[in-house]
């Protein structure tokens, strides 16, 4: 089997699903999208790509005049499986609604977690995003091909670190970067954080060789020259970034991220659509479609049943993923 094979399992379908179109007038009190007291869980520390999304989110959608007075909080732990525990155990809480993404997917499988995200109540997928691998500006490696040509010399010298558990889509990609250059897997000495803001320090301070984190996480400190991009993972180059993707770097893979948004079991239907119908106005919102471009985000909407099943078919497939690389 060719190394693109897992990678084209996770980016298949990365698609987003079309809401109903927003009112001219811009207010939720009459589209329904009123939810007074909704929380918005962040299974990772603050900085982190979970973070960013629904801190996004929750403005847009008060700017949007959708909805008022989103209280967005973190609950790190264990690769996001705790905040998936917790969201478990509000049965019934049509207001609380968590930021996940393919990273919970692996973490479920990597930890062992008795709770998974079908003990929640599937409500959209929002983006699709690359990864990217970038250095402290003071790194050795200006180049992917210097990275790479020391990092195949003694793959346990050179640790990566990655935003997400083993799983999780910042371990993935450098494993399937490994073995698109000839490294075994289990010779990398990935170091996981529990998301991208704690990743940032060990990048900036040289604590590991490289790290590898979604696109619209670092963009700020890429611009600002305290990080050195040296690829993106994607097919495609991303707009207004100077950097090959790895297939122009001799690499024969590629490698996109997902972020979605889930719920609650036990909701009733009327509490589900209302959360579907406020993530799909949100969807629809010229302030949401800014935010993309902004972050680098792709649109890639799905809802309901069909994020569900979108759910477990990456939930097969991450086992698959690791299966094949050994890990």
């Amino acid at each position: 089997m060719r190394l693109r094979t897992p990678l084209a399992l996770f980016g298949a379908a990365l698609l987003v699903v079309v809401g109903p179109p927003l009112l001219s007038t811009g207010s939720g009190s009459g589209t329904g999208t009123q939810i007074p007291g909704l929380r918005f869980m962040v299974p990772n520390t603050p900085g982190g790509g979970y973070d960013i999304t629904a801190r996004t989110a929750a403005k847009n959608a008060e700017d949007a005049g959708l909805t008022h007075g989103i209280e967005v909080f973190n609950l790190p732990g264990a690769g996001g499986t705790v905040g998936v525990t917790r969201l478990a155990a509000e049965h019934g809480n049509g207001k609380l609604a968590m930021s996940m993404g393919l990273g919970v997917v692996g973490a479920v499988h990597t930890n062992n977690s008795p709770t998974t995200l079908a003990d929640t109540t599937p409500i959209a997928r929002l983006t699709e995003e690359q990864d990217i691998v970038v250095v402290a500006k003071d790194s050795p490696y200006e180049t992917i091909g210097q990275l790479l040509t020391a990092w195949k010399k003694d793959p346990g010298k050179i640790p990566v670190g990655g935003g997400s558990s083993p799983g999780g889509p910042d371990h993935l990609a450098p494993m399937l970067m490994a073995k698109a250059a000839g490294i075994a897997p289990q010779r990398v000495n990935y170091v996981p954080f529990d998301g991208g803001g704690e990743l940032l320090a060990s990048i900036l301070g040289n604590k590991v060789g490289f790290g590898v984190s979604g696109v619209g996480e670092y963009l700020d400190q890429i611009e600002a020259g305290e990080l050195r991009l040296l690829a993106v993972t994607g097919p495609k180059r991303v707009p207004g970034l100077d950097a090959p993707t790895l297939r122009e770097a001799g690499l024969d893979t590629d490698f996109t991220n997902w972020r979605g948004i889930v719920a609650p079991p036990g909701l009733s239907g009327a509490e589900r659509d209302k959360l579907i119908g406020l993530v799909s106005e949100l969807h629809d919102s010229p302030q949401w479609r800014d935010s993309m471009k902004k972050n680098g985000w792709d649109d890639a909407f799905l809802t309901g049943d069909d994020f569900g099943d979108f759910l477990d078919a990456q939930d097969r497939r991450v086992a698959t993923v690791l299966k094949e690389l050994g890990l």
